[in-house]
């Protein structure tokens, strides 16, 4: 396909445009990009409407890691409302060079929960970028909101989370964690002591996560063709 074909847009979702490229990569053994991880997160806020939950886009979550000016990040951070949010899950990426934009070769999730007060960050590479998650932990932790007699909110790396069995689905795992926390945040009968760990450790398998790559091709192109529809009304 030529880079035009590539180019073309074939669907818009809230803030996110996918091109035809992002559904090649779904196609194939391929390691997602950020709009495909920017899409699904989207979608899942979608399907959790709640003004407790924040999923941050890849693009956000990057620039907190990596924000130049330490001064400018209250600012930037300010229309996020993290104080007011009981679940945030930030999608973290290896890429150190800030000037090359969809760079880095692995994906993993920092999640926040209020409750527990706590960061927990899922890698399912051996803890490949616990020094990533550690730098947009130190960023944000002190504008995440907490009461004056609660401690300052941990950092936990989940040393058994669901690990991947090749070199390309890290952004499929986050995916798919992501989803799973998001359930269990919304369930009125959620096990708070262990947090969301027992439902990831059942439902996020390397099968699991196989078909997933599918279920959001398959969700793509029932958006496009919903999209394509006339509007009756």
């Amino acid at each position: 396909m030529g880079k035009s074909g590539a180019d073309e847009k074939i669907l818009s979702y809230n803030d996110v445009v996918l091109r035809q490229s992002d559904l090649d990569i779904l196609g194939g053994p391929y390691f997602l990009n950020d709009r495909i991880l920017e899409f699904f997160l989207s979608y899942l806020s979608s399907c959790h409407p709640t003004k407790e939950i924040l999923l941050v886009p890849p693009s956000v979550a990057f620039w907190i890691m990596n924000c130049p000016v330490v001064e400018s990040l209250k600012d930037f951070l300010e229309p996020l409302h993290l104080p007011d949010q009981k679940l945030v899950i930030f999608p973290i990426n290896d890429n150190d060079d800030v000037s090359k934009a969809e760079a880095g070769s692995h994906w993993s999730l920092l999640a926040f929960e209020r409750n527990a007060n706590v960061f927990v960050h899922h890698d399912s590479n051996r803890g490949m970028n616990r020094r990533h998650a550690k730098r947009l932990y130190n960023a944000v932790v002190g504008y995440i909101g907490v009461s004056d007699s609660a401690s300052e909110a941990t950092y936990l790396e989940c040393t058994d989370s669901p690990q991947q069995v090749n070199g390309y689905d890290c952004g499929l795992y986050v995916a798919a964690i992501a989803r799973v926390i998001c359930s269990w945040h919304t369930s009125e009968d959620k096990e708070v002591d262990d947090l969301w760990f027992s439902a990831v450790k059942e439902q996020v398998t390397p099968s699991t996560v196989g078909r997933m790559r599918n279920e959001i091709l398959s969700l793509i192109k029932d958006l496009m063709e919903q999209a394509s529809q006339p509007d009756t009304k």
